[in-house]
């Protein structure tokens, strides 16, 4: 099961840099560039990457297609842009576990604490 999900997103990875490849040299540049903060700041895991990703290229493709400059795409502040895009996708389960891991952790050591 692990491994046929792991293929699975892997070949959707793949079609989604075939459909970005495909781009002209423009929007590549900005769909790369996009694609690179969100690999840092991106709060989606699995799956929700691909779909994040597949979308991503499908917003690109059509303003494209449409010859929708970049600025229009991403507005003024391409930072708003891709919070606000992010919005739109669940946050990874490893952000999950780790956010109450720190409270977990934050509520045994007050606790813990020697009362004064």
């Amino acid at each position: 099961m692990f491994v046929s999900k792991l293929i699975g997103e892997k070949r959707r990875w793949r079609q989604y840099k075939a459909r970005t490849q495909q781009l002209p040299a423009n929007y590549r540049a900005a769909i790369d560039a996009i694609e690179r903060y969100l690999m840092y700041f991106g709060r989606a895991d699995g799956a929700g990457w691909a779909s994040m990703f597949e979308d991503l290229a499908e917003i690109f493709e059509q303003s494209a297609a449409n010859g929708t400059l970049i600025r229009k795409i991403v507005g003024e502040d391409p930072v708003a842009f891709i919070e606000a895009f992010l919005d739109n996708y669940p946050e990874g389960g490893w952000i999950i576990r780790e956010r109450e891991r720190l409270v977990g952790a934050l509520d045994r050591a007050e606790s813990e604490a020697p009362r004064p």
